[in-house]
């Protein structure tokens, strides 16, 4: 359909465009979330809940955002489906990851060599290599495990409760080492 002067849609076509502009402007302004964040396609009843961004020494490592479900209640995170979706900044070794998994998991919970061992391994197969603008996105699955997506696609599972639990206490536990990002991320149940 033309927009020229003789067009009698003229000035609804304006009014779209208009409204197409604004919304991206309050859009990039953080104003108004686009509507790709309401839910998540693994979440599609969900909520997005927060979002923030891990800095270590000044660099800027990763956004995170997380999706609950409507109803959420934070003391029963391991019983609860959820998704964390990870934008990485910067370039990471699946290995790396793994291993700076682990000891963020230690800090939620004991558990022993062989299981770190365990973990460890099954990280490193589901995880790839990262590059700047890559997502890794962990789908919590109560009572079984985690599914994992690198940038929208499925690349595995570990089929383990606790070692779901104790991967996404890294980010939503009381005994994060990252508690500010821990209070965005949870921030519609924290302060509603």
């Amino acid at each position: 359909m033309s927009c020229n002067s003789h067009s009698p849609n003229k000035g609804r076509w304006r009014g779209l465009v208009g409204a197409w502009l604004l919304g991206g402007l309050l859009a990039v302004q953080g104003l108004v979330a686009p509507a790709a964040w309401a839910n998540h396609p693994a979440l599609p009843d969900g909520v997005k809940s927060g979002e923030a961004t891990l800095r270590f020494l000044g660099l800027q490592i990763y956004n995170a955002r997380l999706w609950t479900p409507s109803a959420f209640d934070v003391s029963q995170l391991a019983s609860q489906p959820l998704v964390l979706e990870l934008e990485y900044l910067r370039s990471f070794r699946a290995a790396a990851i793994a291993d700076r998994s682990i000891v963020e998991m230690r800090r939620s919970g004991s558990f022993t060599d062989e299981q770190a061992r365990r973990w460890n391994a099954e990280m490193q197969r589901v995880f790839p290599d990262v590059k700047s603008g890559d997502r890794l996105t962990g789908i919590h699955q109560p009572g079984v495990g985690a599914a994992f997506l690198h940038n929208d696609r499925p690349v595995g599972t570990i089929e383990d409760p606790e070692f779901a639990r104790l991967f996404f206490s890294i980010w939503l536990g009381p005994d994060t080492s990252e508690p500010n990002m821990r209070r965005q991320l949870l921030a519609r149940w924290l302060n509603p």
